[in-house]
């Protein structure tokens, strides 16, 4: 008896739970269109957006719970640049050679970095996300976390679809509010999107559309065609811990490569710029319990921050220059 009568104080009390906070995000909701109104969105498209928004609860589960936060780097990346993968890229590759050979050219971007980010990101298109995006952005603007920064995506989409640029029919993706084969959020296809195909409609699960907009964002974030992103290195004992890097806000201690040397071990065969500017990341070592200062440990430049910018995931840049090196043996 006393058993069940635990376990519906403990199914009345997550009901509760999540009554009162159905009850907070509809305050907040009320707040939000009125801000939305206020900052020149017509009423129309708040209401007709909004209405419909709902809190999911799934969705904090998710911000809370991700792979970056609790994987160790050799999995991460095992896991997103399996041969699986490669060879559903080469696939892809096969059937739409001749439009991502003109957009590599047009935008100066590699077709194997650009197959690399869609196969990471989607799985070519598979896993584009069925999540409600208007209720995804809502629920994470409505939680304290990072209120700020999904607030203003959410006002950008409103924004987008008011000026008739996006669809509110079509925006289901992921559960942080990112669309299309690359995973946009509504800053990014704000700022790099484009109507490659003149038909008047950005698309961005079409392939034309969607490697054009994923190419010139990288281009216009700084990508350099043909530059290193990183190499794996082992690392003597004697490195001074401040030129180990071990968050994704900001590199820092960046120094010549031939400064770096003499606390490396690095295979001869790799032939690198005396004065090319580099880092030293240790990706593991202030997530994974137990993980040493020291491995795994990753020599990273340029281009390797520009995935930064993309996503601002150590271990995400990792896994995405490990694909595109693998597509570049292969095509």
């Amino acid at each position: 008896m006393k058993i069940i009568v635990t376990v519906f104080s403990i199914i009345f009390a997550i009901f509760f739970q999540k009554l009162e906070a159905n009850q907070d995000f509809n305050v907040w909701l009320n707040n939000f269109k009125n801000t939305a109104i206020k900052k020149g969105i017509s009423k129309t498209t708040v209401n007709e957006v909004m209405n419909n928004a709902k809190f999911l609860s799934k969705v904090i589960e998710y911000d809370r719970y991700q792979p970056e936060f609790y994987e160790d780097t050799k999995t991460y990346v095992k896991k997103r640049t399996s041969n699986e993968k490669l060879k559903k890229g080469l696939l892809l590759y096969k059937k739409e050679k001749k439009i991502i050979n003109i957009i590599e050219s047009k935008f100066l971007v590699e077709k194997e970095l650009l197959l690399a980010l869609m196969g990471i990101e989607t799985n070519y298109g598979k896993y584009l996300g069925k999540m409600d995006i208007i209720s995804s952005l809502s629920t994470l603007s409505f939680d304290k976390r990072r209120s700020e920064f999904f607030t203003n995506e959410l006002l950008i989409l409103l924004r987008l679809i008011d000026n008739k640029i996006i669809n509110k029919n079509i925006l289901y993706g992921s559960w942080a509010g990112a669309f299309g084969n690359f995973q946009f959020m509504p800053s990014t296809i704000k700022n790099y999107a484009i109507d490659y195909n003149n038909n008047k409609n950005i698309e961005l699960k079409d392939i034309e559309d969607s490697f054009a907009s994923a190419a010139n964002y990288i281009s216009k974030i700084g990508w350099k065609k043909n530059q290193p992103c990183f190499y794996q290195v082992s690392l003597k004992e004697n490195i001074p811990i401040k030129y180990l890097n071990t968050s994704a806000k900001k590199i820092t201690n960046k120094k010549k490569f031939k400064y770096f040397k003499k606390y490396l071990k690095i295979d001869q065969n790799i032939k690198l710029d005396d004065n090319i500017l580099s880092a030293i990341v240790t990706p593991d070592k202030d997530i994974i319990p137990g993980a040493t200062s020291l491995k795994p440990a990753f020599i990273v430049f340029g281009n390797y921050e520009k995935i930064l910018k993309w996503n601002r995931s150590l271990r995400f840049a990792i896994a995405v220059c490990t694909l595109k090196d693998k597509f570049k043996n292969e095509i």
